[in-house]
C-alpha cells in the first residue's frame, strides 16, 4: 500500500508545494525516483518526468532512458530527456565525474523548469541519503551547516521522499509490484558515498538497528541549532557592523575580540562574504599587530585598522588614470565626480576646505592626471616646509588602507603631486599675489 497520507503530511509540514503547482520529477529509472513517480500519480499531482543520460554505462544507460520514457508514456505525463558528454565536461572543468554529472543535471533541470512552466524540481532523496551525507561531511570536516543533512526544500528544489528509509522504499515497491531499473554502479565501492553505504553503515547498524531514525532525529536537532546560531550571528552583525556605504562596513575590533566562541562567530559573520576558516584564523592571530594588514576572499577584503575592521567589496579593477586638459569640465573617476574651470584671479572666492583645489594656472603643465596613490608618492603640504610622504600624511590623517585607495591624486605633467583630493593642495601651487588666473578643481558628492 502506498504511503499517501504520510506523503501529504510531509508535503504540508515542510510547505514543499501547493496542489495547483506543476512539479518536474528528476527520474533516473531507479527504485527511489520510480516510487516518487507512482506516488505523485496516485495523488493526482500535476507533474512531468525529466531523465538525464550521462553516457557512463553504455547499454545500461540507454535501457534506463527507454524504461523512463515508457513509464512517462504509460502514465500520460510530459517527458523530457537529454544526453551529456559527462567525461569531457569533467575533464574540461577539472572536476570529478560525480561533480560533473551533478552540475550538468541541475543546470538542465532548471532550464526545463523555466522553459516549461514548472514551479519546482523534485528529487528522490530519502533518509539514508541524508545519513550518508552527514557521515561524508563529518569525515571530510564540517561546521554545523554540514550536519543538517539534505534539506526537504531549498529554493526550487524539493525532496518529498525524505520521510522514508531505503528499507521502507524496498518494502513498498515489493508490495505494490512496481518495476524499476537497478544501477550496477551503486555496488561499486570506488565512490566514497557507496563505500559508506555498503561497508560502513552495515557495521554501524549492528550497534544501532534503528540508525536511520537516530540520524533523522539528530538531523532535526542540528537544523534547529543552526537556526539558533544564525539568529545569534544576525544579532551580532546588526550590533557590530556599521554600514559606511553600499559596499563597505566598519566593525568595532575590541567588541569583536570579546565575543565567544570566537572562531565560530567569526566564521558565521564573514563566511557569507567568501572568507575561509584559514583566512579568518589568520585574521584573529593578526589583530593585535600593526594596523593595515589586508585579508581577501574572491569578492571582498578585510582591512585591520587601529580599532576597527573594515569590510568592503573588491573592485573589479583599479581606477584608470584620467587626463585633464584646460577645457575639461566634468570628470568621473572611481565612482566620484570632479569638475574644473578657469577664472581670473580677481573673480574667485577663496575656500579652504579640502573638497576644492584652487591652483595657480601659470604653474600648471597640461595634461594633468587624476590617479590613485602609489608607494613613494610625496608632496609639499600647504602651509608646511619640506616634503612629506603621502603614506606618512595618510597615517597622520588616520586613514585606513581602503580609503587611501579611493583618494584621487592630482598630478602635474612634470610629475609633481598638486592636490590630495579631499585634503590638501601642494604649497608650491598655491595662489599668490602674482597669480593671474586660477584653475579650480572641485570634488562633488
Amino acid at each position: 500500500m502506498l504511503p499517501l497520507n504520510r506523503l501529504h503530511s510531509f508535503i504540508k509540514q515542510h510547505a514543499l508545494f501547493l496542489a495547483a503547482d506543476r512539479v518536474l520529477l528528476a527520474v533516473s529509472g531507479g527504485r527511489d525516483s520510480v516510487l516518487m513517480v507512482h506516488l505523485f500519480k496516485a495523488c493526482s499531482f500535476d507533474f512531468g518526468i525529466a531523465h538525464c543520460n550521462f553516457n557512463l554505462r553504455a547499454e545500461d544507460a540507454a535501457a534506463d532512458e527507454l524504461f523512463t520514457s515508457e513509464l512517462a508514456a504509460e502514465l500520460n505525463v510530459p517527458f523530457f530527456s537529454t544526453s551529456f558528454d559527462t567525461q569531457d565536461y569533467a575533464s574540461d572543468h577539472h572536476i570529478s565525474i560525480q561533480m560533473a554529472a551533478r552540475e550538468l543535471r541541475y543546470q538542465w533541470l532548471e532550464e526545463i523548469r523555466n522553459d516549461f512552466g514548472f514551479q519546482y524540481i523534485a528529487l528522490a532523496h530519502h533518509q539514508n541519503d541524508t545519513m550518508e551525507t552527514m557521515l561524508l561531511n563529518l569525515i571530510r570536516g564540517t561546521g554545523i551547516a554540514g550536519m543538517h543533512g539534505i534539506l526537504p526544500k531549498k529554493n526550487k528544489l524539493i525532496r518529498p521522499l525524505l520521510f522514508l528509509t531505503r528499507d521502507e522504499i524496498d518494502e513498498i515497491l515489493g508490495q505494490a509490484a512496481i518495476a524499476y531499473r537497478d544501477d550496477s554502479s551503486n555496488q561499486s565501492t570506488k565512490y566514497a558515498r557507496n563505500k559508506i553505504r555498503l561497508d560502513i553503515i552495515p557495521i554501524l547498524k549492528e550497534l544501532n538497528p534503528r540508525l536511520e531514525h537516530t540520524f533523522e532525529a539528530n538531523r532535526k536537532r542540528f537544523a534547529e541549532l543552526e537556526i539558533l546560531l544564525d539568529q545569534r550571528i544576525a544579532e551580532i552583525q546588526q550590533k557590530l557592523f556599521r554600514k559606511v556605504s553600499d559596499d563597505e562596513y566598519e566593525i568595532d575590533l575590541s567588541a569583536l575580540q570579546e565575543l565567544s566562541p570566537l572562531s565560530t562567530i567569526l566564521y558565521g559573520l564573514f563566511h557569507p562574504f567568501g572568507f575561509t576558516e584559514t583566512v579568518l584564523n589568520d585574521l584573529a592571530r593578526s589583530w593585535r599587530g600593526l594596523p593595515g594588514k589586508l585579508f581577501e576572499s574572491s569578492t571582498h577584503q578585510l582591512i585591520l585598522d587601529r580599532n576597527r575592521i573594515i569590510l568592503s567589496k573588491k573592485r573589479a579593477s583599479e581606477p584608470t588614470n584620467i587626463s585633464i586638459e584646460p577645457d575639461t569640465k566634468l570628470i568621473n573617476w572611481n565612482k566620484q565626480s570632479f569638475g574644473s574651470k578657469i577664472v581670473p584671479a580677481g573673480e574667485f572666492q577663496m575656500r579652504r576646505d579640502g573638497q576644492i583645489a584652487q591652483l595657480d594656472l601659470g604653474m600648471l603643465q597640461f595634461p594633468l592626471s587624476l590617479r590613485v596613490w602609489r608607494n613613494g608618492d610625496h608632496f609639499h603640504p600647504l602651509g608646511m616646509k619640506g616634503i612629506k610622504k603621502l603614506s606618512d600624511f595618510f597615517i597622520e590623517q588616520k586613514l585606513p588602507l581602503n580609503r587611501k585607495r579611493n583618494i584621487g591624486i592630482l598630478e602635474n605633467k612634470n610629475g609633481d603631486i598638486i592636490w590630495i583630493a579631499g585634503f590638501r593642495i601642494d604649497d608650491r601651487y598655491k595662489i599668490t599675489g602674482n597669480t593671474k588666473k586660477v584653475f579650480i578643481f572641485e570634488q562633488f558628492f
